[in-house]
């Protein structure tokens, strides 16, 4: 497989939670925790993409590394391909991660889990996803839900579909989706391009755009799902588990 660049967009200002990537968890940013786990993971090359000086000063004090994007992209994949095309402008590097600056609790081998399937060049995008055991997750909008076909692997599908409504319908397990993406560079330069989508407007999943323009989304089934902190109720649940990690 190609070399791996590893970037996590963090903007610092956030409609629910001003100022998240900066949260105290722990005696640590929020930010350095899931830069650690990504540097952890073994799986390449970290970096932090930011519109914040003092995002990107933390980073550098915890012995990271942070690029200063722009203020205005309209998603962290605009911001994860500007950090790219600056940093890696003759294309070193052939698989790029998407990796969300909110997830603190992150178990560092899911990296590795979600590049796996871009072992196929026929996958354009690679993701996550973990079968639904809360039944009030199955209806939750908040909780998105994978449809897809098995590959060779039972533990492998290709996406179908992505949607926040209970989907499939009919007795049967429900699939979790995970925020991480990895793409092959060419994929990720064409996803960046393509304007919003119909689809993608609707249900509010940016990776929809994907799935509409044609491109294959290959989902790697694992057995966590990362907590996302989004809310202060989220925040408080982040640091009550990293206070019970060894230090």
């Amino acid at each position: 497989m190609a070399e791996t660049l590893i970037v996590i967009p963090a903007r610092e200002q956030a409609s629910r939670l001003p100022r998240k990537p900066l949260a105290d968890i722990a005696g640590v940013p929020m930010i350095v925790h899931v830069w650690r786990r990504a540097v952890e993971s073994n799986a390449g090359r970290v970096v932090v993409a930011t519109d914040s000086e003092e995002i990107c000063t933390v980073v550098g004090d915890a012995g990271g590394e942070a690029i200063l994007t722009r203020n205005d992209h309209a998603s962290g994949s605009d911001r994860v391909y500007e950090a790219v095309s600056t940093l890696d402008p003759d294309g070193k590097f052939g698989c790029i991660v998407n990796l969300q600056g909110d997830l603190p609790t992150l178990a560092p081998e899911l990296i590795r889990s979600c590049l796996a399937p871009l072992a196929n060049a026929e996958t354009d995008i690679a993701t996550l996803a973990a079968e639904i055991v809360e039944d009030h997750e199955r209806a939750d909008p908040n909780t998105v839900k994978v449809v897809g076909t098995p590959l060779t692997s039972e533990r492998l599908l290709r996406a179908l579909y992505f949607t926040r409504s209970t989907a499939p319908y009919g007795p049967g397990p429900l699939f979790h989706h995970i925020g991480i993406y990895a793409y092959q560079r060419a994929a990720l330069e064409r996803f960046v391009a393509l304007p919003p989508s119909g689809l993608e407007k609707r249900e509010r999943l940016e990776q929809l755009r994907a799935i509409e323009a044609g491109m294959r989304i290959d989902v790697a089934l694992v057995d966590t799902v990362p907590l996302g902190v989004d809310t202060p109720g989220d925040l408080a649940r982040a640091r009550a588990l990293l206070a019970l990690e060894p230090r």
